[in-house]
């Protein structure tokens, strides 16, 4: 009797000690302050969900991968327990995603890194065909690249580290990337500016990704997503979040001729998301 009561005591003095600890990539060698609100909206989210699931540690790894290494590590559950990238239907079948769009949508509205002798050969009016001839810059393994190309998009693959050196080089004539990116990107180079015209828009939503056993994150996560999202917490950090913030009127979209374009690579299940106006960035907000 008194080691069936020590074993009790024991498993429930576990139970209160006990917290999820949730490991995840953090760059020493290229550190990206946009991946801030990343972790932020993630200390809400379990924060919020703490009184369910109890305490949690978040830990930075500091390990130096790719995008396409690190889900690879995940999905062996190999150093970190999630990662966020833009989704696919690939990823989702490799990886557990947490269908949420943690950035509202906002990485499949693009606008362009050019040089700044260049923005004369870029205007409102332009044709798609046009800008189509024209070649730009992406990533290797990177989702957009496929889409660009599936829409019929000249494009240039290159390391992330190098694609804005490339630009400078003239190997591609423009650069799009999300509309909170670009700002930071070209602060150290005064020989890019951001392009004043036009627009990609098309679904692209960033997901938190865990591994497919790791059935109690993913439900703390999910959890904890939907309460920030019923209590408006989510839109209101998008709103006031550093990254984020009034970055419609900083992109000046009014004022921009906007290319509708095609994702081939989503799910559907991740098409479903699309009818919750709750989700997705507002081109009315400002």
């Amino acid at each position: 009797m008194k080691i069936l009561l020590f074993l009790i005591f024991t498993f429930y003095n576990y139970q209160l000690v006990a917290q999820d600890v949730i490991r995840f990539v953090d760059s020493k060698k290229y550190p990206d302050p946009k991946q801030s609100y990343f972790i932020d909206l993630l200390t809400l989210a379990l924060e919020t969900s703490k009184e369910k699931y109890g305490d949690y540690t978040l830990q930075g790894v500091a390990i130096e991968m790719a995008q396409a290494r690190t889900s690879i590590m995940l999905e062996r559950n190999d150093f970190i327990d999630l990662t966020w990238r833009m989704t696919s239907r690939n990823l989702e079948q490799h990886l557990q995603a947490i269908y949420f769009p943690l950035l509202r949508g906002m990485m499949g509205n693009r606008i362009f890194i050019i040089r700044k002798s260049d923005q004369q050969f870029f205007h409102k009016n332009m044709p798609i065909q046009e800008l189509k001839l024209i070649p730009l810059g992406q990533g290797y393994n990177w989702p957009d690249t496929g889409i660009l190309i599936y829409n019929g998009f000249n494009v240039v693959k290159g390391y992330d580290n190098y694609l804005l050196k490339m630009l400078l080089k003239n190997r591609f004539d423009y650069f799009p990337r999300a509309l909170h990116e670009p700002w930071l990107e070209i602060e150290n180079h005064p020989d890019l500016i951001v392009e004043k015209h036009l627009m990609f828009k098309y679904p692209a939503p960033i997901f938190y990704f865990v591994n497919k056993d790791n059935k109690r994150l993913a439900e703390r996560l999910n959890y904890g997503l939907k309460r920030l999202l019923d209590s408006g917490k989510f839109e209101q950090l998008f709103l006031t979040h550093a990254i984020t913030q009034g970055i419609l009127k900083k992109a000046q979209i009014s004022d921009r001729t906007i290319y509708n374009l095609k994702n081939p690579l989503l799910s559907v299940k991740t098409q479903s998301l699309l009818e919750d106006p709750r989700l997705w960035i507002s081109f009315n907000q400002r």
